[in-house]
């Protein structure tokens, strides 16, 4: 949990340098805002911003830094910058069923994939953001990952000037997470400790700087950002166009509109950016919606100096039909001195990422990645470590010290050119033997840590297919149609299987938890093969439940209810290509057959014998319904049919394609270069 250090968090926007000092009150578990920071950028009566042409940020933003770092206590606390958002990847994937402790692997096989650029070339880090572990399977299921990134050389770009000032960075989060971390915690009252309820009404956060607006929709639970082209200097530059002005004077009436002297004027002419803003807000939310239908936008908050535009809310409102808000009122920070002063109330939306900025640095966030450099982690490690490490080699040649005196005065009793000879002989005979027993001992230890890696990386790939694999296989075993077998209509000849459902659970121990319970049934022992009651499973594995129905009736006793699907479907259960997948033990652990009302003509489902014809199922409740079957059944011919539902259950014992490989290649009469089956 945080502690009582103090943080700043430092946002290097655009218009100016924002940053506000926190601090985590333990005893009263409440987060306090103890000092807050605006620099605007050169001549404060006459600001500059990075993005105008006379501007040069290599050299605004180090004075802002320095000016910051004058006026500002930061001596022993954490500092956490943000890196701008424009120029920032988030990725969000949904990884397939895999096991937990491989989630980082495949993570950065979709990092490869996902970012276009060498991954020695950027600084990222992932972060799971929904997903649970399944307790039988050790499996995580409906995993959602969040990855970001940035490329490495923007990264210190935005790091140099607080390097060259001295000031230690701890953490380096992008701008839209940072605004993720203050709605989450100061909005939506998500805590740390607390699992979000991933329910279907999310937020809409619009950050609207001074170039760009961050496009946030949030439940608490999940995330989804985007960048939209428009800000602030939109505005501004449109009130240049339309009106004949200055940047600078367009700038004053935009701010001031409601108080120009002819207001209206102005609003038209900011109307088409008006229009664009609303349309790119709306594409957002169409493809949103498109992508999680489920999801209800219930309000839109805005943060962001640009969010003050006068007009903007109500349009805004009108346009999307939503609750729109400022985020003017913090919820879960308190400091009367900082958040009634009247510098933070005239910019308080702006203070936004600095202040999840802060509140991630206080760990009160469920957002714990960074993109600070490696590098600069691991020299800072070191530092801090060498003062132990000095103090440790004193104390340890202290101990040589005084262990080497006595002994100093023994050797000069006893020693003679003679005896020191052979001593340096014995002793240079030692060492050579040593080192190079040193040296085939590393050799061996880099030799297995290799191929543990090339087994794990490998393993991974493998095991990540085998769900598909054997639930194609399953339908593989399945009876199938071919040629003039599909032409046929009669339900009773056609050559089918329907499977409807399938589930596999994973038992500690295969022998007492499934076999001897199946042993113990009547069906599961008569339909399992004769080898395989013998040989009971052994160790842990997986069982598969199948679930299914047939209609098929051939002339033959064989060919019918369930001896037909144990001459189909168990007997393809049984194949060496199902075995060499891991599947075993194979068996009809029960089964059933009605006979039931057929429709030819496919007007009227199928229903049990027992109701006659008037058994088919329509309508509603009550009488109406009856009637209501009775007038649709009327003239139907039925046929009865039999209808035989069953279930199979077989062992599976995952079995990766390196393992069938040499499994194949050590098989008795195996040839050598034979491919593994599957």
């Amino acid at each position: 949990m945080a502690d009582s250090q103090d943080v700043w968090g430092i946002d290097i926007g655009q218009a100016g340098l924002k940053a506000v000092q926190l601090r985590y009150a333990e005893a009263a578990d409440q987060v306090l805002a103890m000092g807050h920071a605006y620099i605007k950028y050169g001549d404060p009566d006459s600001p500059k911003i990075l993005s105008q042409p006379d501007a040069v940020p290599e050299e605004l933003i180090p004075q802002a830094i320095e000016r910051f770092i004058e006026n500002n206590d930061v001596d022993g606390a954490r500092v956490a910058i943000s890196l701008p958002g424009p120029t920032s990847l988030a990725r969000f994937i949904n990884l397939p069923p895999v096991e937990s402790n491989k989630v980082a692997e495949i993570v950065k096989y979709e990092a490869k994939q996902q970012i276009p650029f060498d991954l020695d070339d950027v600084i990222w880090d992932f972060q799971k953001i929904s997903g649970s572990v399944d307790e039988d399977s050790g499996y995580m299921l409906n995993a959602e990952v969040g990855l970001f990134a940035m490329k490495r050389e923007q990264v210190f770009e935005t790091l140099q000037p607080f390097l060259d000032a001295g000031l230690e960075v701890d953490l380096v989060q992008i701008a839209p997470l940072a605004l993720y971390n203050f709605v989450c915690y100061d909005q939506m009252g998500v805590r740390v400790d607390e699992e979000p309820a991933d329910d279907d009404e999310y937020t809409i956060v619009l950050d609207m700087g001074t170039d760009n607006t961050t496009l946030l929709i949030t439940n608490g639970a999940k995330i989804w950002i985007r960048n939209v082209p428009l800000g602030g200097n939109h505005f501004t530059r449109a009130l240049t166009k339309e009106m004949k002005l200055t940047f600078a004077k367009a700038e004053h009436l935009k701010c001031h509109a409601t108080k120009s002297e002819d207001p209206r004027a102005v609003f038209q002419a900011l109307r088409p950016v008006f229009n664009e803003y609303v349309s790119e807000i709306q594409r957002s939310i169409g493809y949103f919606s498109s992508v999680n239908r489920d999801a209800k936008i219930v309000r839109v908050l805005g943060c962001g100096n640009g969010f003050k535009l006068a007009g903007l809310q109500k349009f805004l409102q009108q346009s999307l039909q939503y609750d729109v808000e400022r985020a003017e009122t913090l919820q879960a920070v308190i400091g009367e001195k900082v958040l009634n002063s009247n510098e933070f109330q005239d910019n308080v939306l702006t203070f936004s990422v600095p202040l999840g900025l802060a509140l991630q640095s206080l760990d009160v966030t469920r957002v714990h990645t960074t993109l600070l450099p490696r590098e600069i982690k691991t020299a800072r490690l070191i530092r801090e470590k060498k003062p132990w490490a000095v103090l440790a080699a004193s104390l340890a040649l202290s101990v040589m010290a005084v262990d080497m005196v006595p002994r100093g005065c023994v050797a000069r009793s006893i020693q003679n050119e003679a005896v020191v000879k052979a001593a340096k002989d014995s002793d240079k005979a030692y060492g050579e033997i040593t080192g190079k027993q040193g040296e085939y001992d590393t050799l061996v230890g880099t030799f297995d840590e290799e191929q543990i890696r090339q087994q794990t990386l490998l393993g991974g790939s493998d095991r990540r297919e085998l769900i598909p694999e054997i639930l194609k296989a399953i339908n593989e075993c399945l009876p199938h149609e071919v040629g003039n077998q599909k032409d046929i209509q009669n339900l009773l000849r056609r050559n089918r299987v329907h499977v409807s459902y399938v589930v596999h659970k994973r038992h500690g121990d295969l022998k007492t938890g499934w076999f001897d319970k199946i042993l113990q049934s009547v069906d599961g022992r008569a339909y399992m093969d004769e080898t395989d009651k013998g040989a009971p499973p052994s160790g842990s594995g997986y069982v598969f439940t199948l679930i299914g129905e047939h209609f098929h009736k051939g002339q033959a006793a064989g060919d019918q209810l369930q001896f037909y699907v144990q001459n189909t479907l168990l007997t393809n259960l049984r194949q060496p290509k199902m075995k060499a997948l891991g599947v075993t033990h194979p068996t009809i652990t029960s089964f059933k057959s009605d006979v039931v009302n057929y429709d030819p003509t496919g007007r009227v489902k199928m229903s049990a014998t027992s109701g006659g014809a008037g058994a088919a199922t329509f309508g509603g409740f009550g009488a109406p319904a009856a009637a209501k079957r009775k007038t649709t059944a009327k003239n139907v011919k039925f046929e009865k049919v039999d209808k035989t539902t069953f279930q199979i259950e077989f062992v599976w014992k995952p079995t990766p394609p390196s393992a069938r490989q040499v499994a194949a290649a050590t098989a008795p009469g195996a040839q050598p270069g034979a491919a593994a089956p599957g």
